[in-house]
């Protein structure tokens, strides 16, 4: 399956290994601290992991029993019987035929339940465990291991087949994503552990994924296989990666140690609620949204986040204020269908991570352009990049619907604590910001010079107010060379957060 991947606006450096020896010890990582009980956010993290829930202990009627003893059983049975047919697999390691592409192929409306002890292991030798195009196939209390899917390649639902719903499982220690999405899919409750690229990859060849519910999963240690320092830039890698998703509810996860981002949606997609989750201790930021749209990010914990990453860009002398909330050339559009209308980010608690939030547009970033790093995609508004040329790109509607805008952002109701002698820092760790890059490039762009750090900065409807900031808090404004504080964040022309508090001396 070829995919074509892009990359983040801005180049990703290699990420260091996990710091917490999670991957491989069922439960292990950071251990909750409860959140400030006015806050919202979520507190008890969902601890899959460490006590899956339990498959039926015997064959429901009208089952068909899978033996694990019989090499290839599971795929052999599925051939053999109809659609909307149940599998039951008996305790013990499950094993397919020993070449790289056996694999099983369900048919239209298959269950697979577990018993407890399932295990279907692909023994480092197949690359797919579940595959083909069948709607509405349903996976529940199966451990899922040992697969060795290539790069960009998932191993339950490889060819991202509409209507799943995986359940109670543990998809762990396999290469490539673990799972990969299709349209009305249903992940739930499910262990994501320590695979090589990504815990699942939300990407369908070709199309959009619509109505995708992602909801009290543990998603810990997942790109073991380091691509970031593989492949600098790929912008591959992470817990969850989404693309082209209109319409995801991502709640009640427990997204941690996580060897990059943890949750991250690059290009095109819209309408999505995350909420309710508790991302910690991720090498990278807490959550990217980029080149996309209409978003809720509410309730959620989000703590000791982008230390790794954050530090060593520091340590490079780099003075982007890169974030642990991180919007890239991302925000609200009226005219995209959505349950809302902007991105409203509030009542979430960020504690003690890399920085805060920052709202970021790359001028040189927009369709037809040489900088744009979403390879031939363009705007939702704008479906050919074609279009986007000299002349017609520097007047009315192309001036503005050819690029992604980062607008209509509205950050409020959170708090915000840093300790920097928590954090291990003494400089560029404490910063929440909005701004652009001078555009340059390329040389016909009508984005060149600072109309869009003006634009970011002032013009479109941007907002901080109501936030609580316990620490020593610097903002950035316009561009990196802008460093404020309270009082001139506050004032003429910024005019930030009205009605906020900060006490710097609590985390000092």
């Amino acid at each position: 399956m070829g995919i074509k991947w892009r990359n983040r606006a801005l180049p990703t450096a290699a990420l260091a290994l996990l710091a917490s020896g999670c991957v491989g010890t069922p439960g292990a990582g950071s251990q909750p601290t409860a959140a400030p009980s006015t806050s919202g956010a979520r507190s008890s993290p969902a601890k899959v992991c460490a006590k899956p829930a339990p498959g039926p202990a015997k064959a429901p009627a009208g089952a068909v029993t899978v033996d694990p003893a019989v090499v290839g059983d599971l795929a052999a049975k599925t051939r053999s019987s109809p659609p909307d047919t149940m599998f039951w697999l008996r305790p013990g390691r499950h094993r397919l035929d020993p070449d790289r592409y056996a694999q099983v192929v369900p048919k239209k409306g298959n269950r697979y339940l577990g018993a407890p002890g399932a295990v279907l292991d692909g023994g480092k030798k197949n690359q797919y465990a579940f595959s083909g195009t069948a709607p509405d196939v349903t996976l529940r209390h199966l451990t899922v291991q040992g697969f060795v899917a290539p790069h960009d390649e998932g191993v339950v639902n490889h060819d991202s087949a509409d209507g799943w719903v995986i359940e109670h499982s543990t998809i762990q220690y396999n290469s490539g994503a673990g799972l990969m999405a299709g349209a009305r899919q249903r992940v739930r409750a499910n262990c994501l552990r320590g695979n090589g690229q990504y815990g699942m990859n939300a990407y369908k060849d070709g199309g959009r994924i619509s109505a995708l519910v992602v909801e009290g999963n543990e998603i810990v240690g997942n790109n073991t296989g380091d691509w970031e320092r593989r492949r600098e830039g790929c912008g591959c890698t992470g817990g969850v990666k989404f693309w082209a998703v209109d319409g995801a509810d991502v709640r009640g996860n427990w997204v941690h140690d996580n060897r990059g981002t943890g949750l991250w949606a690059d290009t095109n997609n819209n309408d999505f609620r995350i909420e309710d989750n508790v991302l910690e201790a991720n090498d990278g930021a807490a959550l990217i949204y980029e080149t996309s749209y209409n978003a809720v990010i509410r309730k959620n914990t989000i703590r000791r986040n982008n230390r790794v990453e954050g530090r060593r860009y520091a340590d490079r002398g780099d003075g982007f204020p890169f974030a642990t909330v991180y919007l890239s050339e991302s925000g609200g559009e009226p005219r995209v269908k959505a349950r809302t209308d902007k991105i409203d980010i509030y009542r979430n608690v960020l504690e003690n991570n890399w920085s805060g939030i920052t709202l970021w547009e790359n001028a040189d970033r927009f369709c037809n352009s040489p900088a744009n790093t979403s390879s031939g995609d363009c705007t939702l508004l704008v479906r050919d990049p074609g279009r986007c040329a000299r002349p017609a790109i520097a007047t009315a509607p192309l001036y503005a619907d050819c690029r992604w805008k980062t607008q209509r952002v509205d950050i409020h109701d959170n708090r915000f604590v840093l300790d920097k002698s928590v954090v291990g820092c003494t400089a560029k760790c404490d910063r929440m910001a909005v701004l652009a890059n001078y555009g340059t490039y390329p040389d016909w762009s009508p984005y060149q010079g600072e109309r869009v750090a003006e634009a970011i900065t002032h013009k479109q409807h941007n907002r901080w107010h109501d936030n609580v900031y316990v620490g020593p808090w610097t903002f950035v404004a316009h561009d990196p060379s802008r460093v404020l504080d309270f009082g001139q964040w506050q004032g003429t022309p910024y005019e930030q957060d009205a009605d906020s508090t900060l006490d710097p001396r609590a985390g000092d």
